[in-house]
């Protein structure tokens, strides 16, 4: 089967895509886009791949579903078009960033620019029936998206992995921790944040110094 996908994440996802899970997979998928209004839109349902080749992944960012509200979901975890409001958890992590790197709150919702340095906006399951979350659950977009981790964690090194809540950390829990630098906080969703769980973990400024250690360019969050 081929997909439409970054060259460079067709290579090494190539045995995946041939799997009888994801042939039915994208059936499913196909059928619900057919039928139903899904987000994101067809063409961006592996943005997060296309915007972030596997040679250049340097950070990976957990999510879980893609929002599913009109016109929000652009293939990124936690981002949202231009124009769109931001949800709370997004304003949660745009707080983080300003308290932890000391610059003003950050005006444009949509992350392709952290994507095009190097951060993977990775979404457990890559696609959502309008105002239905979890409604693509367990069709077997989990499988790919472990796949897609284990694949990083046993191919590259010195990758840093952002875990953020529960599921997050479920998710990332084989990830090589010799080879890669993993951070793990609550999530930022307000449930969590006015918990305590979220503000203050620094996971931007830890992520840059990391970075720099290696000699690598930090992120420009």
């Amino acid at each position: 089967m081929f997909i439409k996908i970054n060259p460079s994440w067709q290579k090494v996802l190539s045995t995946e895509f041939e799997k009888p899970y994801f042939e039915s997979l994208i059936s499913f998928v196909k059928n619900e886009y057919a039928t139903k209004r899904c987000f994101p839109k067809g063409s961006e349902i592996f943005a997060a791949f296309d915007h972030c080749p596997f040679d250049k992944v340097k950070v990976v960012i957990i999510g879980q579903d893609p929002y599913h509200g009109l016109g929000q979901a652009n293939g990124l975890c936690f981002s949202v078009n231009d124009g769109i409001a931001f949800p709370p958890s997004l304003i949660n992590i745009f707080k983080e960033i300003q308290s932890d790197l000391m610059i003003p709150f950050l005006l444009s919702g949509n992350l392709e620019r952290w994507a095009d340095q190097g951060v993977l906006l990775l979404n457990a399951t890559l696609t959502v029936r309008e105002s239905e979350a979890g409604s693509h659950q367990n069709k077997g977009w989990e499988t790919f998206t472990d796949a897609v981790i284990q694949k990083l964690s046993d191919e590259k090194e010195h990758v840093v992995f952002l875990l953020w809540g529960g599921f997050a950390k479920k998710k990332g829990a084989k990830i090589d921790r010799n080879k890669h630098y993993v951070l793990e906080t609550g999530h930022p969703s307000p449930l969590s944040a006015n918990r305590g769980l979220w503000f203050g973990n620094k996971h931007f400024s830890k992520t840059n110094f990391y970075l720099e250690g290696l000699g690598k360019e930090a992120i420009k969050w």
